[in-house]
């Protein structure tokens, strides 16, 4: 299925999710919309199952492959400082944006409420994130095990070592070796299965749709229209930000780029799921022109460090809960705050729900209520929605900038031009980095 159906088939399915869910929610009482709404959400997590059945060995195959064709290990080197720089830069900006439109807009004052005494079960765990725990997680025990877990930074860096390995292996050998040619061909292998996969993608957003409607009704989205509109108000100034400084870079191919990103963005939001857009991303920076050696290596490495959307959704609901309780944080406590979601934050699965475990941990950490999460998981569905799609579009324009700032590279050059005979016309040679 090429992108065009696929994207009008998923804002088809979006639209009938809506009005098949406002129907059961009118229709039917509470207990029988739960049911019905469990019987849709069986396909969304089908699809999610089949999207992380492939996300593992896709992530390996693409990174393997792209070290393979690396050539020099200085170039492994530059692309990871400049996309570290970006995401931690980008990472920032998202928190410190989050922290200003919550005291700009001040969205749980007023609402006074007492401290919980007891403890309240928030229906999440907040473990402790620490730096210890994090920099110990990054590196797997066992490949098998990080595989069968979805751990993309534990993938990553298993597949920088087996990658790095092989890659000197196989520019040692004249004709190259066996595993290097398999590594490419199961590459492929997993593209494929990713079209077949991504066929089932409308049926998931509408299963998803109707069943967040169905239970929490369109009332619900009324009520807290305040609070969704700031924060995607925070959202749209996020994306206004990244696609300026996309800009700075691409100029107007930064366009062209979002051209290919609406498909990503739009599965990522009706699925709450950045990760169910990862093939598709994939798929997108390769026709956009980048380079596959750099985009198997650093969109992975942004599922961990460049989850912006995430990062400034965190910072917004940390401070709406202390306001929502009265609870008067002085700069010092909030730039703490900040820098404690900095740390905390990076390594989280780009999947739904996965940014209220940080947020439930970080109230911890500073005494703040944990109850507080209460009042956003009702639409937290919603929420996630948005800052699903914006993760998509943060870690498109960094991987396709740094692509761009490694192009001066011969290499990358050759690699990045597309299949073409000796004359080459304006129209065939557009389609790349200028």
């Amino acid at each position: 299925m090429n992108q065009k159906k696929l994207l009008k088939y998923i804002l088809i399915a979006m639209i009938l999710g809506v009005l098949v869910g406002w129907a059961c929610h009118s229709a039917f009482d509470a207990a029988l919309t739960e049911k019905i709404a469990s019987y849709f959400k069986i396909l969304t997590d089908v699809f999610l199952r089949l999207i992380k059945m492939i996300i593992g060995p896709l992530v390996f195959a693409t990174i393997v492959s792209g070290l393979i064709s690396m050539g020099k290990s200085s170039s492994l080197g530059s692309v990871t400082l400049k996309a570290m720089s970006w995401f931690i830069g980008a990472s920032l900006v998202s928190l410190l944006l989050g922290m200003g439109l919550a005291n700009f807009f001040q969205p749980g004052a007023g609402m006074n409420l007492a401290i919980p005494v007891e403890h309240v079960d928030i229906g999440v765990s907040a473990s402790n994130l620490s730096l210890q725990n994090f920099i110990t997680h990054i590196f797997p025990r066992s490949f098998a095990e990080a595989m069968a877990n979805n751990e993309i930074l534990q993938i990553l860096v298993f597949s920088i070592f087996f990658g790095a390995a092989l890659a000197y292996v196989n520019h040692q050998s004249e004709e190259g070796t066996v595993i290097a040619r398999l590594i490419d061909e199961l590459a492929r292998i997993m593209f494929k299965i990713t079209d077949y996969v991504m066929a089932f993608a409308p049926v998931a957003v509408f299963a998803a749709i109707a069943a967040a409607i169905a239970v929490k009704g369109p009332k619900l989205l009324i009520d807290y229209s305040i609070f969704i509109g700031q924060f995607y108000t925070g959202l749209a100034l996020l994306w206004a930000a990244l696609i300026a400084v996309g800009y700075i870079f691409l100029k107007k191919d930064v366009f062209r780029l979002l051209g290919f990103m609406k498909e990503p963005a739009a599965l990522a939001f009706a699925t709450s799921s950045s990760e169910s857009a990862y093939p598709k991303i994939i798929a997108g920076l390769n026709k956009f022109g980048v380079p596959k050696r750099i985009s198997s290596f650093v969109l992975p490495l942004g599922y961990s460090f460049n989850l912006d959307g995430s990062m400034m959704y965190m910072s917004f609901a940390v401070l709406f809960i202390a306001q929502a309780y009265n609870i008067d944080l002085s700069f010092t406590q909030q730039v703490l705050i900040l820098l404690t979601l900095m740390i905390t934050s990076k390594g989280i699965a780009g999947v739904s729900r996965a940014s209220i475990v940080v947020i439930a941990a970080t109230l911890s950490m500073f005494k703040l209520p944990e109850a507080g999460i209460l009042l956003i998981l009702a639409i937290d569905q919603f929420l996630d929605m948005g800052r699903s799609a914006t993760n998509v579009i943060g870690n498109s324009i960094a991987t396709a900038v740094v692509a761009k700032s490694e192009a001066h590279d011969e290499e990358d050059l050759v690699e990045a031009q597309p299949q073409r005979a000796d004359v080459v016309t304006p129209t065939q040679s557009s389609g790349q980095f200028s």
